[in-house]
């Protein structure tokens, strides 16, 4: 057991809990951020992707302690000022989800890209997104939501 102190969404927050806690077990079960969702528990599906020091990292993969002293934005985070961001926004013009169970972990991938490609081609979409799984197989419309954040964010940034 031990005390560690979490950069969450831009508030420090202290949790006690074994080292080898996953950093998703305490955003859901500890800090009430639900909108980290638990998938395979293997970082295989992506459904639990969060940033860590602004790079996408599956949570239940990451133990708490290696987390401490990070930077960490959830899929609550990325809202500011009751604005979506661009991931968010064009997801939603998009209709890339279905169920939305694999919708935050895809919109942290796609944030983590977006922010190393500003504008990635249709390729380095698809690998940038690789390892994100969709069960109801809206791929088509999560490329497509990634190049209308790609072009939201530039429009965003000439502002």
């Amino acid at each position: 057991m031990g005390e560690y102190t979490l950069s969450v969404n831009g508030k420090n927050l202290k949790v006690n809990g074994p080292a080898e806690e996953s950093l998703l077990s305490v955003l859901r079960n500890r800090l009430d951020l639900t909108g980290t969702k638990y998938g395979c528990g293997e970082g295989q599906c992506g459904a639990c992707t969060v940033l860590l020091n602004g790079h996408a990292a599956r949570s239940c993969m990451t133990d708490v302690s290696v987390a401490a002293g990070a930077k960490i934005v959830t899929i609550e985070g990325l809202e500011q000022d009751g604005k979506l961001s661009p991931v968010q926004q064009a997801f939603l013009e998009e209709g890339a989800f279905q169920c939305g169970y694999c919708t935050s972990g895809m919109i942290m991938s796609a944030t983590s890209l977006l922010a190393e490609q500003h504008e990635p081609t249709h390729e380095q979409i698809v690998a940038g997104m690789d390892g994100n799984v969709c069960r109801c197989g809206t791929y088509p419309r999560i490329v497509q939501a990634v190049k209308l954040a790609s072009r939201l964010a530039a429009q965003e940034a000439k502002r």
